[in-house]
C-alpha cells in the first residue's frame, strides 16, 4: 500500500487513526518503511474509510491526483506511454508488483472496457475501493491527455444511494447492478495521444519494473508453496511430497524451483509456520499447547524455542503485548 494514502486521509480530514483501529490494523502501519497488508485487511481499510469519513465521494477524492510528485513510479511511467491505450496496457503488465489485483480490459468496434480483477478475494471489494479505482483510471486519462476524457458509463455490481454524484464525477451514466464493475470507454479512446509522453523516462524506468517482475514471479512460487504448506498445517509437519502432489508437480521439481527463487522448503516451511503462529495467538484463544500441536511441533517447548528464533520474544509475552496493542 502507498504510504501517502495516510497523507491525502488527513488532507481530507479523515483521521487515519480511527480508519486503522476501525479496521482492526496495527495503529504504526503507515509509519512501516513498507506498508503491507493482505487481501482481506486491504479490504478492511477500505471498508473502514467509508465508513468513518462519512463522505459519499471520499473513494473518488482519494482517487484524483493533480500533484504529478505524488504519482507512484508506475504511474508516472504509464504517463510517459506514447497514449491512452498504451498507459492501460503498461499498468495492466506491472499491476502484480502491488498487490495480488488484475486490470483487465478488451474491446470492440466501439466500446472499450476495464475492470479490476482481486484475485485472493473471497468476498466482495468495498464500494470505496471500486470508485477509487476508477477515479485513478480517470486520472491518469486526464493527466496524460490533457483533455476532459469522458467514458461512456461505469457499471457497477453493488447498489449505491450517490449515483448523481458519481454521474457528475465521470461525467457519464452509472449503472447498477451489473454482474462486474468495469469502467467503458469508447473504442477510439485507446489511442487518444498522450501529452506526458516522454520515452526517456519510460526506457529508464521499465527495465526496473521488468527485473521486479521477474523476481516477483519467482515469489509468487515461493507464496504458492507456503499457501499449500499452510493449508496442511493441521496438527502434522507436512512432508515436501505432500506439498509437491498437492501442486501437481514431483517433490524434486518443487525443491528445484525454491532453489531457484533463493529458497528451500525447511526454510519456506518455517515462515508457513511463523505466519500461521503469530495468527493463532493474535486472533484466537488456542492455549500454547493446542498452538504447538497445529502448527506440527512435537511438544509445546519445540514451539516455544522456535517462536522465540522468530520473534526474539517467548509466544506468551508476544501475545500480550499484541493484546495491549490492540487494545490500545
Amino acid at each position: 500500500m502507498p504510504g501517502r494514502l495516510a497523507l491525502k486521509l488527513e488532507e481530507l480530514e479523515v483521521p487515519v487513526a480511527r480508519v486503522l483501529r476501525q479496521a482492526g490494523l496495527p495503529l504504526d502501519l503507515f509509519q512501516q518503511a513498507r506498508v503491507l497488508v493482505d487481501t482481506e485487511e486491504l479490504f478492511a481499510l477500505w471498508r473502514a474509510i467509508g465508513q468513518i469519513s462519512k463522505d459519499p465521494a471520499i473513494g473518488l477524492k482519494l482517487g484524483t491526483e493533480n500533484r504529478t510528485e505524488r504519482f507512484h513510479p508506475s504511474g508516472i511511467a504509464a504517463l510517459s506511454t506514447e497514449s491512452f491505450g498504451a498507459a492501460i496496457d503498461h499498468m495492466a503488465r506491472y499491476k502484480q508488483l502491488t498487490c495480488p489485483e488484475e486490470m483487465l480490459h478488451e474491446s470492440d468496434e466501439e466500446e472499450w472496457r476495464i475492470r479490476f480483477r482481486w484475485t485472493l478475494a473471497v468476498e466482495e471489494e468495498p464500494t470505496t475501493l471500486t470508485e477509487y479505482c476508477f477515479a485513478w483510471i480517470q486520472t491518469i486519462a486526464r493527466h496524460g491527455s490533457g483533455t476532459r476524457i469522458t467514458p461512456l458509463r461505469l457499471e457497477l455490481v453493488q447498489p449505491r444511494t450517490h449515483i448523481r454524484l458519481l454521474e457528475r464525477h465521470f461525467g457519464c451514466q452509472v449503472a447498477t447492478g451489473a454482474s462486474q464493475n468495469a469502467i467503458v470507454f469508447r473504442a477510439a479512446d485507446r489511442n487518444c495521444p498522450f501529452v506526458t509522453r516522454n520515452a526517456e523516462l519510460l526506457d529508464m524506468l521499465a527495465p526496473q519494473f521488468d527485473e521486479e517482475l521477474r523476481q516477483r514471479t519467482e515469489d509468487s512460487f515461493t507464496e504458492l508453496v507456503l499457501g499449500a504448506i499452510q493449508h496442511r498445517l493441521t496438527g502434522h509437519r507436512p512432508a515436501v511430497e505432500d506439498v509437491a502432489r498437492d501442486l501437481h508437480m514431483s517433490s524434486r521439481t518443487l525443491q528445484r524451483k525454491l532453489q531457484e527463487a533463493g529458497s528451500s522448503y525447511q526454510r519456506v516451511l518455517d515462515e508457513a509456520r511463523h505466519q500461521m503462529a503469530r495468527y493463532y495467538l493474535g486472533n484466537s484463544v488456542l492455549e500454547l499447547n493446542e498452538a504447538a500441536y497445529l502448527l506440527g511441533f512435537e511438544d509445546s517447548n519445540s514451539f516455544v524455542r522456535a517462536f522465540r528464533t522468530w520473534e526474539g520474544i517467548p509466544p506468551g509475552q508476544w501475545r500480550e503485548t499484541h493484546r495491549n496493542t490492540k487494545v490500545n
